[in-house]
């Protein structure tokens, strides 16, 4: 009998078939896996995901207006745009360059109010606009400068009220040399003021910016490349003063300890982590999520960190061209034995499941749309690099991915379902070894083994006279907790997706497990089951789907329709119609 690598006391499986021994060896995770069933009224508690594009190809309000029906069908949930208003002699007035001490007008950007209002969203949900720490040629002291800077962002967060979009984008960076607005070293006066007097005055002027702010937008949403992720390494300091002083972004954690000051609840703040642009694994996602949300409250005021915590999510920039460019260059992700679009799916996944809410994608030499910036290429980011757009659609929204997929290969006739019996219509069936399986009167389905734990007194049968479809279904009943099982061959990277119909009597509980083998039908990679739980169906048919992406050391899946809590004879479960697609 197999051992379970995780010992659980109590918990005991029988196994049908000697040959299928490895098989069963799953009592402990169909325990630790009882769905209850879900309430009639039951809320959808999932944590929003959604991918945010940016670049060399980003739009202004006009072309964003002009080509929304083309941008909405990539795989996005909203983007960063530019906003250019125009001053009373019709020039053309950038709002990017925020901090500067030019006087601008409301009215000069009117026309990107117009604009949005007059874009048909229909699938972008969450836009920015942007605005940038440049020049950033006003000093901290500069009275006088920072009341135009400050209405500059008040006109950023009026912009995105009036027309509806999420917030304001920020780009901290500097550009425009010799000028860097959050390194103390660069600052004009900094013979006269100390590191700490401008620390102070960076705080005073966060306060006065994000006053304007929530002033014009209470609930903004202000996403910036990167917060307090950049000054990770200040931390662990018995005062981060000591390394920020040094640091190109040393008064930045002082100015957003002012812009926390005075947010109101409903106001959230996004940490980008550009750092992110080099990351190639599922840990540094993971490790990164947990310093912005831990470590780098070390560069907050005491009395700002619940503030932090409540209103601070954690994001990741996915660098586009670093899957694209060549191994010389120092922007370059390795595939890691395989393709580098396979490690853009992974490595995006990785970072929406580290995420709060956002993943921002952005890229420079190709484009998703048409843009006029002669530095990009002509070839689009799908033409570019092949399959780079099912990664993020893959990313982004699974299930949504894998029914269009479906579609297609139904379309091309390349469709095929790799689960045996999946109607249960047949009473043979030839099995995963190649070996014919017959059905036994008072047995599951032919192509389906079985499993219930040891206190169990479950009936598992073949129904000829029920199904979804068609007559023939999989039958549990009084089942206190088991499944019906099937393995099918799968390599590891491959993208499969699950459907079944399931229909449940009395107080049946009901999920499909997707669970992993080696090739030599051992299991492993636990923590990366797929369980896709039923709703309770009022004896109704009523379908699951799910998608599984094979992890590495896979050489079979294995799919379990599982139940649980049944206590009488009339607590009943079917099963029909079940898929199981290799997504190409």
């Amino acid at each position: 009998m197999p051992t379970p690598c995780t010992p659980l006391p109590l918990r005991r499986f029988l196994c049908a078939l000697q040959t299928q021994a490895s098989l069963f060896w799953c009592a402990w995770l169909c325990v630790a896996a009882v769905a209850a069933p879900a309430l009639p009224n039951s809320v959808d508690m999932r944590l929003p995901k959604k991918l945010i594009a940016t670049g060399w190809d980003k739009a202004d309000t006009q072309r964003l207006r002009e080509n929304i029906k083309l941008m909405e069908q990539r795989p996005f949930d909203g983007v960063f745009f530019s906003a250019v208003g125009k001053n009373d002699a019709g020039a053309p007035v950038q709002l990017r360059p925020a901090h500067s001490n030019q006087a601008w007008k409301r009215e000069w950007f009117q026309n990107c109010i117009a604009d949005l209002k007059a874009t048909k969203f229909t699938r972008f949900t969450d836009n920015f606009v942007s605005i940038g720490a440049n020049p950033g040629d006003v000093d901290w002291f500069d009275d006088d400068g920072w009341k135009a800077v400050v209405d500059h962002w008040r006109m950023a967060a009026w912009i995105a009220k009036q027309s509806g979009t999420q917030g304001v984008h920020f780009d901290p960076e500097p550009y425009t040399k010799p000028y860097a607005q959050f390194s103390y070293q660069a600052q004009a006066e900094k013979g006269k003021h100390t590191f700490n007097e401008y620390y102070a005055k960076a705080r005073e002027r966060g306060q006065q910016v994000m006053q304007a702010v929530v002033e014009e937008y209470p609930g903004i949403t202000v996403y910036c490349y990167f917060m307090n992720s950049v000054n990770i390494s200040a931390t662990g300091q018995k005062d981060p003063r000591q390394i920020l002083v040094q640091s190109g972004y040393g008064l930045f954690p002082a100015f957003i300890d002012g812009w926390l000051d005075v947010a109101p609840p409903g106001a959230t703040f996004v940490d980008g982590c550009e750092t992110a642009y080099h990351f190639n694994s599922e840990r540094e996602y993971i490790l990164h999520a947990l310093h912005m949300k831990i470590a780098c409250q070390e560069l907050v005021a005491p009395e700002n960190r619940a503030k932090y915590r409540a209103q601070v999510q954690a994001s990741f920039g996915v660098y586009l061209d670093a899957y694209w460019n060549p191994p010389t260059s120092p922007w370059h992700i390795d595939g890691l034995g395989g393709s580098r679009v396979e490690r853009l799916r992974i490595n995006t996944t990785s970072a929406l499941q580290a995420a709060d809410e956002y993943v921002w994608i952005y890229g420079e030499k190709n484009r998703w749309w048409p843009t006029p910036n002669g530095g990009v290429n002509k070839e689009t980011w799908p033409e570019a690099l092949p399959g780079s757009e099912d990664a993020l659609r893959f990313a982004r929204d699974p299930v949504e991915f894998a029914r269009a997929k479906i579609a297609e290969m139904k379309k091309a006739g390349i469709l095929i379902n790799l689960a045996r019996n999946a109607d249960f219509g047949s009473d043979k069936v030839e099995g995963n070894t190649g070996v014919q399986q017959d059905w036994k009167e008072g047995g599951a389905p032919a192509g389906w083994n079985v499993w219930q734990v040891s206190d169990s007194q479950g009936v598992f049968s073949w129904d000829r006279e029920v199904g979804a479809s068609a007559k023939g279904a999989a039958r549990a009943s009084k089942v206190v907790n088991g499944c019906f099982i099937q393995v099918a061959d799968a390599k590891p990277g491959e993208l499969h997706a699950v459907r079944a119909v399931v229909r449940l009597q009395g107080e049946s509980a009901a999920w499909v497990r997707v669970r992993w083998q080696t090739p030599e039908n051992k299991w492993t990679q636990v923590g990366q089951d797929v369980i896709l739980p039923v709703e309770q169906t009022d004896d109704e048919w009523r379908e699951v789907f799910g998608v599984a992406a094979v992890p590495e050391g896979v050489g079979k899946i294995v799919l379990l329709l599982s139940m649980a809590n049944q206590s009488a004879a009339q607590d009943v479960v079917w099963f029909d119609d079940v898929e199981l697609y290799r997504l190409q």
